[in-house]
């Protein structure tokens, strides 16, 4: 029997953790043919989503897919998305998180993998942007502008200082 690898371990640890600690977790996901998300959100084959119970509802973090319903515009839509897709998990408030190498895509919206040298960063400012659908009754998800972490070089030494959150790539 093949090995269940750890990230839907610590995709749904890191979401705990960020509940019980009152923060607002939001996952960073490559987009490919297998993905199923509103596309006018997506950029750059990326979409950051606010996954926190407020703005989903019936939220399933399984250990090959995540699924739940959310609003975008005021629409309702059903979200899928492969947990081999997801890049980082991060609170949005703080930045603190876990970035992940992603698997080489099949689908022809592929991106290139991350480098072990690089982090995301969570930039609290772009984060904000991603506001529930107000005036709305129900469960909500964030208006998306498809950023969130970006790469950037690791000038710190790996460190984490400067005030904002970092996120390290594991392996």
């Amino acid at each position: 029997m093949q090995e269940i690898s750890t990230k839907p371990y610590l995709l749904r640890a890191l979401y705990e953790w960020c509940t019980d600690n009152g923060y607002t977790p939001h996952i960073a996901v490559r987009v490919d043919n297998q993905t199923r998300v509103p596309r006018q959100f997506v950029h750059n084959d990326e979409i950051v989503l606010n996954i926190s119970f407020e703005a989903t509802s019936q939220l399933q973090m399984g250990n090959e897919w995540i699924e739940f319903s959310a609003r975008f515009s005021g629409k309702v839509h059903k979200i899928e998305v492969q947990v081999a897709n997801v890049l980082a998990i991060y609170a949005r408030e703080n930045g603190q998180g876990m970035a992940f190498p992603v698997e080489p895509a099949t689908g022809a919206a592929q991106s290139g993998p991350v480098a072990s040298s690089e982090v995301l960063e969570a930039d609290e400012a772009q984060a904000d942007t991603l506001s529930p659908d107000s005036g709305s009754s129900g469960p909500r998800a964030p208006e998306s502008t498809g950023e969130g972490p970006r790469p950037r070089t690791d000038d710190d030494g790996g460190k984490g200082g400067g005030g904002k959150g970092h996120l390290k790539v594991v392996k």
